[in-house]
C-alpha cells in the first residue's frame, strides 16, 4: 500500500495571496521550479527564494536571508537552533504584501546569489566509539583498513555502531563492520549505484 505523498500547502487557504507573490516574482526573471512539494525560485540552479501557504500565515522564505539588510525589520528565523541562513517574511493578508518593498527585497537576494554569499555547512564530528577504537588499536591490520576508507565512510561506521545502546548491539555490528572494513567494503555501499 502506497503512503499518501505530502504535498506542501494542502488547505489551499492563501491561493489568491500566493498568486499575488507569484506575480511580483516573476518579474524579475528568476526561474519557477517546484522542490519539496512548493514553488522555489532560482537564479542559475542555485535557490534563491520560495513560496508557501501554511495555517496561521503564507510566507516568502529567501535561502541566503541571513544576508539580507532587512532594513524594513520583516524577517523571521523559523527555527533559531538549526537555521543558520534561511529567513521568511511572513503575512497574514493580502493587504501585508507591499509590492514594492517585496520587489526590493527580491533584488537584493539575487544580489547576495550573484555574489555567491553563502555559508557552508558545518560537519557534525562523530567520534570513533570507544569499542571500535579499542578494536582498532588491537588490530593493525583492520586499522589500516579502516583509515582507507574516506572520512564519510569512516562516519558511517562511527555512527552505526556508536548509536547503538546495549553492549551486545555493538558487539554484534562490530562484527558486521569488520568483514566489511576487511573487504573494502562501505556500510551503505549495496545501497549506492
Amino acid at each position: 500500500m502506497e503512503k499518501d505523498k505530502k504535498t506542501w500547502n494542502k488547505s489551499e487557504l492563501w491561493t489568491n495571496e500566493l498568486e499575488v507573490l507569484k506575480s511580483i516574482i516573476n518579474t524579475t526573471g528568476l526561474t519557477e521550479t517546484t522542490k519539496w512539494g512548493g514553488p522555489v525560485y532560482t537564479l542559475n540552479g542555485k535557490n534563491v527564494l520560495g513560496i508557501g501557504g501554511f495555517k496561521n500565515y503564507f510566507t516568502i522564505w529567501f535561502f541566503k536571508g541571513v544576508f539580507l539588510k532587512d532594513e524594513a525589520g520583516v524577517l523571521v528565523n523559523a527555527n533559531e537552533e538549526n537555521t543558520k541562513s534561511l529567513r521568511q517574511w511572513r503575512f497574514e493578508s493580502v493587504n501585508d504584501i507591499n509590492e514594492k518593498l517585496v520587489l526590493s527585497y527580491i533584488n537584493e537576494a539575487i544580489a547576495v546569489e550573484q555574489a555567491g554569499l553563502g555559508i557552508k555547512p558545518q560537519s557534525r564530528e562523530i567520534p570513533v566509539p570507544e569499542i571500535l577504537q579499542q578494536e582498532l588499536d588491537a588490530n593493525p591490520e583492520l586499522k589500516a583498513a579502516f583509515e582507507a576508507f574516506t572520512p564519510f565512510k569512516q562516519k558511517e561506521f562511527n555512527e552505526y555502531v556508536g548509536e547503538a545502546k546495549q553492549e551486545k548491539t555493538k558487539l554484534a555490528r562490530l562484527e558486521k563492520i569488520r568483514t566489511l572494513i576487511f573487504e573494502g567494503r562501505g556500510l551503505n555501499d549495496r545501497y549506492r549505484k
